[in-house]
């Protein structure tokens, strides 16, 4: 089976990461396009063994690419197409029409209940989705939570499968001595006290709130990994709460690492951390969550999707909190004087492993090319 992928850029984020990931599980023969923005992930794909093609969009409007993504999946006579976000799912279902490719899955990655992929929600935007989604043979949703927006929004619940989003669940478990040289390599006391976050630092993630919690928290140390325009106005923030010495901003990190990674990866990060949290209020998922749990972290979380969507049991470790200041920082009190110690791997971690996600993915693929039923597990997503 020959599947070209459709993304609207390969930069470092949640959706491009999973990509590369279900890239190394999946059984198949793969292509990828990136319509912008060529970035650290299109360089790990290709490394992986993986050709990316940057179709050099322009913008939102740039009619232009339409035929010459269409030529690509002409030319690369591709069994099927598989789409990845708001701009991908729209340009990448109507080129694959042009080709003659009637065989096209696109992964909703990031539609919250009121944005999509950051971007606020508005009648165009519903419209001209709703449009292309009909070119399609079926829509993935990456949590049960989106299936039902999805649904709300007026995609006919018949084509909606459910493929949630998974990790590599064994590269995250706790290692004391990556802990250890990590820290030392931060600059991070061995003995302190370590809040951690991952995530693009941008306004919607209210890392704001997070900044100003750690602050209220003696010895508390803040450990942030991600990249974005938001940064300069956290470092402001951390400063005004007296706090910039306790902060750190460790910038973006790629995973799976580069083949020569010259900083920490993320499992060795959140070796370093001793509680994680997330301060989203609208995920559609909630990864990075996921990831915190299965590297034995205690987890406060405002939003997710992944786990929520779960009974109680499967993620003992985590809990959720509202929004609030003054309620984080009574939590990440109770967390430090608990002194918990490293929690064991829950099963929502196991349940999202990666491996399982891909091979329900590789059934919709068969049943879109070669008509094999779905397993029941697909077709019938646990609520």
């Amino acid at each position: 089976m020959r599947v070209l992928h459709v993304i609207t850029g390969l930069g470092i984020g949640g959706a491009e990461q999973q990509l590369r990931l279900l890239l190394r599980h999946l059984p198949v023969q793969h292509g990828v396009v990136t319509l912008t923005n060529p970035g650290a992930v299109a360089a790990g794909i290709e490394a992986d063994g993986t050709p990316v093609t940057h179709l050099g969009m322009a913008g939102n409007r740039d009619l232009g690419a339409l035929p010459r993504l269409a030529r690509i999946v002409r030319q690369g006579r591709y069994d099927l197409v598989h789409t990845h976000l708001y701009r991908a799912c729209v340009y990448g279902r109507l080129a694959a029409r042009l080709a003659g490719v009637r065989r096209v899955i696109a992964t909703e990655h990031s539609l919250g209940e009121a944005q999509i992929e950051g971007r606020p929600l508005s009648a165009g935007t519903r419209a001209l989705y709703l449009a292309s989604e009909r070119l399609g043979t079926s829509t993935v949703a990456v949590s049960p939570s989106v299936a039902r927006r999805l649904a709300d929004w007026g995609v006919p619940p018949a084509r909606i499968q459910v493929v949630p989003n998974g990790i590599e669940t064994g590269r995250f478990a706790f290692d004391a001595r990556a802990r250890r040289l990590t820290r030392g390599a931060l600059g991070i006391p061995e003995d302190a006290y370590v809040v951690g976050g991952v995530g693009r630092l941008t306004p919607g993630k209210r890392f704001d709130r997070l900044v100003r919690a750690v602050a209220s928290v003696p010895e508390a140390r803040l450990l942030l990994v991600g990249e974005g325009e938001h940064r300069e106005e956290l470092l402001r923030v951390a400063g005004e709460c007296g706090a910039a010495d306790r902060v750190l901003l460790a910038g973006a990190c790629e995973d799976p690492p580069p083949v020569a990674s010259p900083g920490p990866s993320l499992p060795e990060l959140l070796s370093a951390m001793d509680a994680f949290v997330s301060t989203s209020p609208d995920e559609t998922f909630g990864l990075a969550v996921v990831e915190a749990l299965a590297a034995g972290l205690p987890v406060l979380y405002v939003a997710c999707p992944a786990i929520d969507d779960l009974p109680p049991d499967a993620a003992p470790g985590a809990r959720r909190i509202g929004e609030s200041v003054p309620e984080l920082i009574s939590a990440l009190r109770g967390i430090r004087d608990a002194r918990l110690a490293r929690l064991p791997q829950p099963a929502a971690a196991r349940r999202y492993d990666i491996a399982r996600s891909a091979g329900q993915l590789m059934s919709l693929y068969d049943q879109a090319v070669h008509g094999t039923p779905f397993p029941r597990e697909v077709r019938e997503p646990a609520r």
